[in-house]
């Protein structure tokens, strides 16, 4: 177990986990951390707690953030502006397929970190060379997936709220298909991906709810037990808890009831996996 701090990074929005330096935080106050020897500017979103093995190492709080060091951090989102500027200038003139979108400065001023899009591996020595000729500072070129774009961009999304990578998500949650699969909607990759062409990060905020309740409810297709005898379902409304079963006479005409979970009942895949195997057993 280690002992951390969650500090919010002033230049991504995503959260470091950083050791203290024997000095008390309290949540909202602005620190000056040490990444990779360049200082940054964050705000403690969390106290010291213990947490498992972390797969990479905690970055270290030096201080506490004095108004000089807000004032420069002020001063470096003007210089990284221009920064910002040059950089797409230079990348236009070397004609490199590549795409800025971000630059920031380190506290000090000693280095601009830009941030930049790309389909391929792009060879930008030769934009290296060009930046710190005209930047007169230390360079450091890092790509970033389309996800990282829209989190420092921001837009509004499909919902009509501002994305909420950019609002307020720390990091970025595994989606996949089957979530979407899970809340019934359509697969058209238009009405499930999110401005950066990915599936939507808010698929997975209730997906454990829809998992939960769709382990209780019977396999489309398979037969239902209901008060009105034995159907085929065909539809379950995971939010009501209902399920829709089709009943067909002998003359092929077909009805379709709504049941509530509690009057029917049926074969859970579960149980019958489990039966099957303890009779291997």
């Amino acid at each position: 177990m280690q002992k951390i701090i969650g500090v919010k990074m002033d230049d991504s929005g995503k959260i470091a986990y950083c050791f203290g330096s024997g000095i008390e935080y309290k949540v909202g106050s602005k620190v000056v951390v040490d990444t990779d020897n360049s200082f940054l500017l964050g705000t403690i979103c969390f106290g010291e707690k213990e947490v498992d093995d972390l797969e990479t190492s905690p970055a270290t709080i030096t201080r506490i953030a004095t108004q000089k060091d807000l004032e420069r951090a002020e001063e470096n989102k003007q210089k990284a502006k221009r920064a910002l500027e040059v950089a797409k200038q230079k990348v236009d003139a070397l004609k490199l397929d590549m795409k800025v979108v971000d630059g920031v400065y380190t506290l000090d001023g000693g280095k601009v970190i830009i941030s930049f899009t790309a389909e391929d591996r792009v060879d930008f020595r030769e934009l290296l060379k060009e930046l710190a000729g005209s930047l007169h500072a230390r360079i450091e070129l890092k790509q970033i997936g389309q996800r990282d774009e829209v989190k420092i961009k921001g837009g509004i999304g499909p919902c009509g709220e501002v994305c909420c990578c950019k609002r307020f998500l720390s990091d970025f949650e595994h989606v996949t298909v089957k979530m979407a699969k899970n809340q019934g909607l359509s697969l058209n990759p238009t009405k499930i991906s999110g401005l950066c062409g990915r599936l939507m990060c808010c698929l997975a905020y209730e997906n454990p709810t829809y998992e939960q309740v769709l382990a209780k409810m019977p396999k489309i297709g398979s037969p239902v037990k209901t008060p009105d005898g034995v159907g085929t379902a065909i539809y379950n409304d995971i939010l009501r808890e209902c399920v829709s079963v089709k009943f067909v006479s002998s003359d092929e005409t077909a009805t379709i009831n709504v049941y509530d979970l509690s009057q029917i009942s049926f074969e859970n895949r579960k149980e019958k996996q489990n039966g099957l195997q303890n009779k291997s057993k």
